[in-house]
C-alpha cells in the first residue's frame, strides 16, 4: 500500500491534546498498514508558545515536557517562547490543524481565529472545541467549502460517541423527527451517583470533581449549558437548523435533591438531564431540562460513566448510541477518527 505523509499542528496540549499524542505514536504503524497514513507531528502551541519543526517533532517528547510542567515552548532547539498560535499555523508547512484548545463561549478565542486562518490556507481541520462551532458554525462550513477542504468535529459532542457521524451519514435519507441525548458526563454521573448511592448533590459533586468528571466551577456542566452547546451543534450540523444557545430552553439539575430522585424511583422512572431536539412547524423546538423517564426508555439505563443519543427518524427507526467514557481518551480517539475520515472517506 502507497504510504501518504500528512503533516499536522497541534493547537492545545491539555489532556486531550497529550491523549491524541500518545494515540499518534501508539498506533504508528496501524496507521501506515491499515489506512497507508504517515502522520507526522511539525507544529503544536500551548500558553507557553510553539514548537515548530521543518522536518517533524517527537510526540512523546512534547508529552514528556508536559508532564514535567513545561511548555511545548521548551522543546529543545525548535521551541518559540511567545509565538501565538496563528502565526504558528501561518509558518508551519501543515496539511491539517488539529484544534483542541479550551472552549471559550464569549468569542471562541483563540480556536475560532485558529480554524478561521487554518482554512484560509488550505488546511483541514480537526476541532473537539465546541465554541467556535456554537458561535460560527455556518461561517466556518461555507469557508471549508469555499476552500475544498474538511471541517471535522466530531469529538466535539459527547466525546467519543459518534454523535455527529450517525445523524450526517448513518442517517442519510430519513427525517430527524426527535433526538434525546444525555450529552453531558458531570451531571449524568452526578444524578447517578445521587440515586444510587443516596448521596446529596453537593456529596454527589464533590466526588465527580474528586474524580476528575467535574471543573472546580463546574456551572457550565450543572446548569446545562453545556449540554446546550452540543445540541446547538447537532442542530447546525445535523438537523440542518439554525440556531443559536438563546434558542435553547435550558434548565439545569442544580433544583434536584434525594427526594425528586426517590420519588421517580417509587414510580419506576430516572431523572436524567436530557437535550431534545424535537419537529415543531418545519423547524426543531430545542431544550435542555431534567427529565423523568420510564425504565424503559434506552437513556434510563445509562450508568454514571456513560452519554448516550436516541435518533427517532421516519424510515430508518429508532437508533441509540451509547458510550462509556471514564477519561478524555475516546474524545482523542476521535480526533484521530476525523483525522482518517479526511483521507480515507473524502
Amino acid at each position: 500500500m502507497a504510504v501518504e505523509q500528512v503533516k499536522l499542528v497541534l493547537i492545545g496540549v491539555g489532556n486531550i491534546g497529550r491523549r491524541f499524542l500518545e494515540l499518534l505514536a501508539r498506533k504508528e504503524d496501524i496507521l501506515r498498514t491499515r489506512y497507508g497514513l504517515e502522520l507526522v507531528l511539525v507544529g503544536a502551541g500551548d500558553t507557553s508558545g510553539a514548537a515548530l519543526a521543518v522536518e517533524r517533532l517527537d510526540p512523546l517528547q512534547v508529552i514528556h515536557l508536559k508532564r514535567k510542567g513545561q511548555g511545548v515552548a521548551a522543546y529543545p532547539l525548535v521551541g518559540r517562547p511567545g509565538m501565538g498560535t496563528v502565526e504558528l499555523i501561518q509558518h508551519a508547512q501543515a496539511d491539517v490543524l488539529l484544534e483542541a484548545s479550551p472552549t471559550n463561549l464569549r468569542d471562541g478565542q483563540p480556536g475560532l481565529g485558529c480554524i478561521e486562518e487554518a482554512l484560509q490556507r488550505g488546511m483541514h481541520v480537526v476541532t473537539v472545541n465546541k465554541g467556535p462551532l456554537v458561535l460560527a458554525y455556518s461561517r466556518l462550513a461555507k469557508l471549508a467549502a469555499e476552500k475544498g477542504v474538511r471541517l471535522a468535529f466530531s469529538g466535539a459532542v459527547a466525546g467519543g460517541l459518534p454523535t455527529i457521524n450517525i445523524g450526517r451519514r448513518d442517517l442519510a435519507g430519513s427525517e430527524i423527527l426527535r433526538l434525546e441525548g444525555i450529552l453531558n458526563l458531570t451531571t449524568n454521573y452526578i444524578l447517578t451517583q445521587m440515586a444510587e448511592g443516596d448521596k446529596s448533590y453537593a456529596g454527589a459533586l464533590a466526588e465527580a470533581q474528586a474524580e476528575g468528571h467535574a471543573e472546580a466551577d463546574p456551572s457550565l456542566d450543572v446548569e446545562g449549558w453545556d449540554a446546550a452547546n452540543k445540541l446547538v451543534i447537532l442542530a447546525q450540523s445535523v438537523l440542518g437548523h439554525s440556531a443559536s444557545l438563546g434558542d435553547v430552553e435550558v434548565e439545569g439539575i442544580t433544583g434536584i435533591g434525594p427526594e425528586d430522585l426517590k420519588q421517580a424511583t417509587a414510580r419506576g422512572k430516572v431523572i436524567k438531564l436530557i437535550a431534545k431536539a424535537e419537529r415543531e412547524d418545519g423547524g426543531y423546538h430545542l431544550s435542555v431540562q431534567p427529565t423523568w423517564l420510564d425504565l424503559c426508555h434506552p437513556l434510563a439505563r445509562l450508568r454514571a460513566h456513560q452519554m448516550g443519543i436516541v435518533y427517532y427518524t421516519d424510515t430508518n427507526g429508532t437508533i441509540t448510541a451509547i458510550i462509556d467514557e471514564e477519561d478524555p481518551m475516546p474524545t482523542a480517539a476521535a480526533m484521530l477518527r476525523d483525522l482518517i475520515n479526511v483521507y480515507c472517506n473524502p
